[in-house]
């Protein structure tokens, strides 16, 4: 938990099934992402259950005052490289439009980030659409830095 404004107090949690129709509002309140979501609900009920059910995944939401304001998904990912290191991906991070600029993103990734750490992380990391500057200015403040280019092929 951590405090926004010094006023409200934020709480971020596992999301639960009740919670997916705000965050599926949350992840079509956004300028990149607009165009590819809006599919009717029981698509983004079946997506929950998939990441419910695994381990390896972290679906959670902020809220204030009982309402969801943010979300994001953290995926932990064992591997060989790095002496066997697990790492964290943090992605579909999401703080409501009118919500931006209250310190929800900040407590958000600090809450990931000690996620990670709890996992036995090495690395927290995350991608960011190219378009996104303000967002990589957000993750920069926060100490991440943009050591690597992503690339994604669309396969449908």
């Amino acid at each position: 938990m951590a405090q926004t404004g010094g006023m409200t107090e934020l709480t971020i949690r596992r999301a639960g099934p009740v919670d997916i129709p705000a965050i599926a509002a949350l992840l079509a309140d956004d300028f990149v992402a607009a165009s590819r979501e809006g599919a009717p609900l029981s698509a983004y009920e079946r997506g929950f259950a998939a990441v419910d059910a695994d381990p390896n995944q972290l679906l959670a939401v902020a809220e204030l005052d009982g309402e969801v304001v943010a979300t994001m998904q953290i995926s932990f990912i064992p591997g060989l490289s790095r002496g066997g290191s697990w790492r964290g991906h943090v992605e579909a991070v999401r703080v409501a439009s009118d919500r931006r600029g209250q310190k929800i993103g900040e407590a958000m990734m600090a809450w990931a980030e000690a996620r990670c750490r709890e996992r036995g992380c090495v690395v927290c990391e995350l991608t960011s659409d190219n378009r996104r500057d303000a967002a990589h200015r957000f993750y920069e403040r926060l100490g991440y830095t943009a050591s690597h280019k992503g690339f994604k092929k669309m396969l449908g």
